[in-house]
């Protein structure tokens, strides 16, 4: 980054609020960039189910990290951190304001903690310790770490192997890996950040999230779903459990019926958006909330 210290403007919401048409506005009158944080728009093709910005939108306002990567390669944190520094910065070197605009939390999370421990993990680490099941992993991982394995939910495969690998690795328990972790900057720590939420009330919402998915149906989402499929789709386990893909799967699938596909996303987002709202609650630091029904493009920020 460069020496002096960028400010980033961060715009978010639950998903379905209307971030957007006002995060493009905003760019707009304010000369900026707007760096993506949400978690699908990563992926080539995946358009219509994650409400992708479209070509015409991407050509009044230049935006980072959408299409990097074919649907096949998961995105983790680590690398969406990379990635999101070296746009604020390029962004920053070029003399542009840089908008934040999205709503998916760990990503969010980034830009004001610690997400990600410096632990680096071998493909031959990560390969041994998959090759053993929930209970050995488990063994493991109480030997090396008599103490205790503190708040880690022994019942998620993914984060009992992820621990072990990180002992492992590290030579050190999971104790001591925390009291590192906490003492950590976050990523962002050299940024300047301002950060507004959009909100809706909830009948609002859920009659948005309706006409949300009717319009992603009747664009198309089925035969984009289809086209990924052979293109690797399931094989990322994250792009293809998102709302309105693993829907679409199990439709194309024959464990849905088609009859019930539009509902069952419906339902399904409206869940989702339920979560949101708790993280934002819970997990964000003090910021400002505007409604999305009359937030503007100068009520947005204290300062441009």
């Amino acid at each position: 980054m460069s020496s002096s210290k960028p400010r980033l403007h961060i715009l978010t919401g639950c998903t379905a609020v209307g971030k957007t048409e006002l995060a493009l506005r905003w760019a707009e009158a304010h000369d900026a960039e707007i760096v993506s944080c949400d978690s699908l728009l990563f992926y080539r093709g995946m358009d219509i189910g994650t409400a992708k910005p479209t070509r015409a939108e991407i050509a009044r306002v230049p935006h980072h990290l959408i299409d990097t990567q074919p649907v096949t390669d998961q995105m983790d944190i680590t690398r969406y951190v990379e990635l999101a520094r070296a746009a604020v910065a390029d962004i920053a070197a070029r003399g542009r304001r840089i908008l934040v605009a999205g709503g998916s939390g760990f990503y969010l999370k980034a830009f004001f903690a610690p997400v990600a421990d410096a632990v680096a993990v071998s493909p031959e680490l990560r390969a041994r310790v998959a090759a053993l099941d929930l209970a050995a992993q488990l063994d493991a991982l109480r030997q090396l770490n008599p103490d205790g394995l503190g708040a880690l939910d022994i019942a998620n495969p993914r984060r009992v192997s992820r621990a072990l690998e990180r002992c492992l690795a590290s030579g050190k328990t999971l104790a001591v890996l925390a009291a590192e972790f906490a003492r950590m900057p976050g990523p962002f720590a050299d940024c300047e950040v301002q950060l507004c939420r959009l909100d809706r009330a909830p009948a609002e919402l859920e009659t948005r999230i309706a006409q949300r998915v009717e319009a992603m149906l009747a664009a198309g989402l089925v035969d984009e779903v289809r086209r990924l499929l052979p293109l690797g789709l399931k094989q990322n386990t994250s792009a293809a459990g998102s709302i309105g893909y693993r829907e679409t799967i199990a439709m194309l699938e024959g464990t849905l019926p088609e009859s019930e596909l539009a509902a069952t996303i419906v339902k399904n987002t409206r869940a989702l958006v339920k979560k949101q709202r708790t993280w934002f609650r819970t997990q964000l630091p003090a910021h400002r909330e505007l409604p999305a029904t009359t937030a503007t493009v100068e009520s947005l920020f204290a300062q441009a």
